[in-house]
């Protein structure tokens, strides 16, 4: 099997309630663009030089690498959050750097933990910062809820 160098990615997100966790994540993932996808858990690395694309429609069973959070709870009127960022250097010869964070607690605050990280993980690898994007997702359970965020790297 050759595995190539993704060349592109975009970000998705959704917030979705269904009967069981597994069911809420799952519908999380269809509001998010990739349900009928599989997902390759990965680290948080971005290609040297990949371009930032609008969401596209992946063939359905497609592997595809996601770095991402996911929030769920069954417990009504607990609020879920799930947020990604994804930071893009000034040097086009360096890797970018994906940072992932989720919680039962405010968006907003998700939202501001993750960007932390993904200053820290610049400042680690004395990167500088050239461009960063960031997407979310945010409910408040009704019955069994999931919050679902990620980077999705395709060819």
């Amino acid at each position: 099997m050759i595995i190539t160098l993704p060349t592109t990615y975009f970000l998705v997100s959704g917030y979705a309630e269904g009967p069981t966790l597994l069911n809420a994540f799952d519908n999380a993932l269809a509001v998010a663009g990739i349900g009928n996808t599989n997902l390759v858990k990965m680290s948080s690395i971005l290609p040297p030089s990949c371009r930032r694309i609008d969401p596209i429609q992946i063939p359905y069973g497609a592997l595809l690498p996601v770095a991402y959070a996911e929030e769920s709870s069954p417990q009504p009127g607990t609020p879920v959050a799930a947020a990604v960022a994804c930071g893009v250097p000034e040097d086009p010869k360096l890797p970018g750097v994906i940072m992932e964070h989720h919680m039962t607690d405010d968006e907003k605050l998700c939202r501001e933990i993750v960007l932390q990280k993904l200053e820290a993980g610049f400042a680690a690898r004395g990167y500088k910062l050239k461009d960063v994007q960031l997407a979310s997702a945010y409910g408040v359970v009704k019955e069994v809820g999931s919050a679902f965020a990620g980077v999705v790297l395709w060819c």
